[in-house]
């Protein structure tokens, strides 16, 4: 049955409930630093909207750890969509930016161990992070996320946890509902100078949804070295395969009376897709004296796609320049980031500077086949598309901060970014010419900002900065007519503004507290939207001017020992400002206009979430979580929503200390009321197929033991 519409509480009780002194970081008694602007530093002290998990919460309160969407509804700002489906990457969005995207994670740049997991074209995927064994998770947003580069509308950094002390083998095993299998194993610890971690993991699902059946396996390294008083080296490598049906999404039709169930298509055409990545690197970190350190970065890896869509036959066979049903994508990737870091004055007040460069280079071949042989269907046909792309990035980068008084820090610092496209294309035929070329794209992007410490307790700051976001190679892979890339597309270019207030108890309070609030401004010029979406056929086009602009809360606290209470709140106005011309599908272009004001498709205006937990480090444990999001538009037309819901979890586990061995068990329920919502929507979509089904209610049994020798 589907659920009524909900309605969020009102914003006073929510600026009531995020003034009472509450802290993230009071989920792990150790100090916490974060690399968000280069330099480590506590969440506190960064002038910037930044925040911090820890692995524990990424693992912990019974999570089935199928993908990053299941822990991070806790960070304002960010939106991680709820799929259901493993054959597509984690849709994820920061303050709007990558909420249109259809094909892994845009706008948002991702980095793994240092590692960029963002190719220099801005796309990016996390199917290679394995949650066994990460140490923390850092989000940065706002002005200072344009010093990443090339579509930057926010960052997320995941890093491995570093091996330390004796020796500890241990592992997990979970089972769950529709089929969920996991089993994970990691060694972890140091011997000598050399510290370590390895994980390796499996996990199988039947899906929520008909053909959503998916495998994965994959495979983590880390080792440091401390190779002198004053270097050190740390080794990388990690691999992951993945094997996903496909049941694409659902019209509005059949997702109200038929959620589980997949689109004909997909089983028609067996839509379905593998990916296969092995990756490694290497930074080498060392302070040449007690003013300045280098710190050198190199990686390199490979991945391989193949994806089966649900093109209809007559469609391939009605021109010769179509690419076909099937595609692949067979990628090589490397770069490097050498930075040097040195400490000194200026009218004798601290002053620190970091410079850098950093390259990335990708090359793809991309090919398309036919999804058909004869009359049958799902299985790799004829050759019709094959290309060799290439998109590389060169990347300057100077940043410093100066602290002319012990309340007062500035910052600021500068990326010039230059991106380069070129294609050579190898499928000529009659009826299809030639459609080599390139194009290039630069941009210098400024930040700058003030912070002010009225006090120990207190922090205020302000920032801006201008970035851009060039079109990643799928956005460039078709033109609305003919064949070959479509280099008429611009870059979006966007001015950040942001103001913000964070406040925390003072030290040795028997209350741990902290409570942060932040509000932005974004306005972007020649945004990227989508032109049409039809058949896993996806064009693009530039727009006019658009506006993002916002009100972020984080609270947490802790009244007794062993509780913790946490909330975040996110107001989003997302708009387009300038009306633009629909040139796609009747299906998707209503009218020849889209009108000016509209909202963005993809995003909420409001989020909200909510958890309680009695976290103590042996004996029972406990704990249960509310969530809110409003209705998100489906389309540019607005026309179409997913609409508001409301879900609650709850989770109750006992964790056993007896001598060497920690041994935890925990079972968990998402959405205990059982409603039917859209976890995630498919934004423009060609066919109608807007929405991505949630789980119904859902259970989760895992177990998790650890050796410490």
């Amino acid at each position: 049955m589907k659920s009524p519409a909900c309605h969020p509480p009102t914003l006073a009780a929510v600026l009531a409930l995020a003034c009472v002194p509450g802290s993230l970081l009071a989920q792990s008694l150790a100090p916490i630093t974060v690399t968000a602007t280069r330099t480590e530093l506590p969440p506190f002290e960064v002038p910037a909207s930044v925040d911090v998990l820890d692995g524990e919460r990424l693992r912990g309160d019974g999570r089935a750890q199928l993908n990053l969407s299941e822990s991070l509804s806790l960070l304002p700002g960010l939106l991680a969509r709820d799929r259901q489906n493993q054959a597509q990457d984690l849709q994820l969005s920061m303050r709007g930016f990558g909420a249109r995207s259809t094909f892994g994670v845009r706008g948002v740049r991702l980095y793994v161990d240092g590692i960029p997991a963002t190719m220099p074209d801005g796309q990016g995927q996390l199917s290679h992070i394995d949650i066994a064994s990460v140490g923390r998770l850092e989000v940065l947003r706002g002005p200072f996320s344009v010093l990443y580069g090339n579509s930057s509308g926010g960052v997320m950094q995941v890093f491995t946890e570093e091996g330390q002390g004796r020796p500890v083998l241990g592992g997990s095993v979970a089972a769950g509902s529709y089929g969920l299998r996991r089993a994970d194993v990691k060694a972890s610890g140091a011997a000598g100078p050399m510290g370590y971690v390895l994980s390796a993991g499996r996990l199988s699902t039947n899906g929520f949804r008909a053909h959503s059946a998916a495998e994965r396996e994959g495979a983590n390294m880390r080792l440091d070295w401390a190779l002198d008083g004053d270097s050190r080296l740390t080794l990388l490598a990690n691999s992951v395969k993945v094997e996903a049906q496909d049941p694409l999404g659902l019209s509005r039709a059949q997702f109200d009376a038929a959620p589980r169930s997949a689109d004909p298509a997909a089983t028609t055409f067996n839509t379905r897709k593998t990916v296969s990545q092995r990756q490694i690197g290497a930074v080498y970190e060392r302070k040449v004296d007690a003013d300045n350190q280098l710190r050198l970065m190199v990686y390199g890896g490979e991945r391989a796609t193949t994806q089966f869509q649900s093109i209809p036959v007559f469609v391939q066979n009605s021109s010769a320049q179509h690419p076909g049903g099937v595609i692949g994508l067979d990628r090589n990737y490397g770069g490097l980031d050498a930075r040097w870091t040195t400490r000194t004055q200026m009218a004798q007040r601290p002053l620190e500077i970091v410079g850098g460069l950093a390259w990335d280079n990708m090359s793809e071949q991309r090919r398309g086949w036919q999804n058909f042989q004869g009359a049958t269907l799902g299985v790799l046909g004829a050759l019709r598309r094959d290309e060799d792309n290439r998109v590389s990035s060169l990347d300057p980068y100077l940043q410093a901060t100066w602290k002319p008084d012990p309340r007062w820090t500035l910052n600021a610092g500068v990326r010039h970014s230059r991106v380069n496209f070129d294609s050579a294309d190898n499928y000529v035929v009659p009826g299809n010419g030639n459609d080599s070329g390139g194009v290039s794209y630069s941009a210098t992007l400024p930040a700058a900002g003030v912070s002010f410490a009225p006090s120990a307790q207190w922090r205020v700051y302000a920032a801006a900065g201008r970035g851009f976001e060039t079109p990643t190679f799928n956005e460039l892979a078709y033109r609305a007519a003919g064949s070959g890339l479509n280099f008429a597309l611009r870059p979006s270019r966007s001015d950040n503004l942001e103001a913000g207030v964070k406040w925390r108890t003072a030290e040795g309070a028997a209350t741990r507290a902290e409570w942060t609030a932040a509000v932005f401004h974004t306005a972007t010029q020649d945004e990227i939207v989508t032109q049409s979406n039809s058949g896993g056929r996806s064009t693009f086009q530039n727009a006019g001017a658009t506006r993002r602009r916002g009100l972020e809360l984080a609270a947490s606290i802790t009244p007794a020992r062993h509780w913790l209470a946490q909330l975040s709140y996110t107001l989003l106005d997302a708009r387009y400002r300038d009306g633009f011309a629909c040139v796609g599908a009747a299906s998707l272009c209503p009218a020849p206009q889209v009108p000016a004001g509209n909202r963005i498709p993809g995003t909420a205006r409001k989020a909200l979430a909510m958890e309680l937990g009695w976290r103590p480090p042996t004996g029972w444990r406990s704990g249960v979580d509310a969530r809110y999001l409003s209705s998100v538009a489906v389309n540019d037309f607005n026309t179409d929503a997913a609409a508001s819901f409301a879900t609650l979890g709850a989770h109750l586990g006992y964790v056993f200390d007896l001598a060497r061995w920690n041994i935890a068990a925990t079972a968990r329920v998402d959405n205990l009321t059982d409603r039917q919502y859209a976890g995630s929507v498919i934004v423009n979509e060609g066919n109608g197929r807007y929405f991505e089904p949630a789980a119904s209610r859902n259970y989760v049994l895992s177990l998790s033991a650890s050796y410490r020798f």
